[in-house]
């Protein structure tokens, strides 16, 4: 069946006017009982309250009759804060999950302070026979041999190196361990849980 050309006009101009209301502002309020309304015009009654306008698929907060009130901006430290406390929601079911969490990574450095710890006492004991070969050589009023002198200097250095590296590795099992009782803590806050005694 064809159509005659009065009324495939008549269709289109009924379209361009569908499209064009389309485009129109549509408005969403919440009134007193904090029921959600969304409609072209907003109720005078609701004029003054915070309204959200949609236009071409955005939303757009309302100026509602230029109150002095902005929207408040978050700092970066809120946004960060904000993005660990869902990082801490996302990644955990339970409070013994983070408690297994650190308990993974302190056995890690624990690892790397034990082998410090295995490390220093071989070289304290190094350089402690080398100090007692200095101490015969000093009592046979002999001259000491300079690869003594290095022998020493050296092993003194490693001494030095396992020391500091074992400190850095003690510094860091303190902070993993106030980390994971902090995130424990703020997880706790977030699921509305009682704080643990003692933490």
């Amino acid at each position: 069946m064809m159509m005659n050309p009065k009324t495939m006009l008549g269709a289109a101009a009924l379209l361009a006017a569908v499209s064009l209301s389309a485009e129109a502002k549509l408005y969403k309020w919440v009134d007193e009982n904090g029921t959600t309304h969304y409609g072209e015009t907003i109720p005078p009654k609701y004029a003054n309250r915070n309204a959200q306008s949609f236009e071409k698929g955005r939303v757009q907060e309302r100026d509602t009759a230029r109150s002095s009130k902005t929207t408040r901006v978050q700092t970066p430290e809120e946004e960060q804060a904000e993005r660990r406390d869902n990082a801490l929601i996302n990644t955990y079911s339970s409070p013994e999950e983070i408690d297994l969490a650190r308990d993974r990574n302190l056995q890690q450095v624990e690892a790397r302070i034990s082998s410090y710890n295995t490390l220093l006492k071989s070289a304290n004991e190094n350089l402690a026979s080398l100090q007692q070969e200095r101490e015969r050589i000093v009592k046979q009023n002999r001259k000491i041999p300079k690869s003594l002198e290095d022998d020493l200097a050296e092993a003194q250095q490693r001494i030095d190196k396992f020391q500091a590296d074992l400190d850095t590795n003690n510094e860091e099992l303190a902070a993993v361990k106030a980390k994971y009782a902090a995130d424990k803590a703020r997880y706790r806050e977030l699921k509305g849980l009682s704080p643990v005694e003692g933490q």
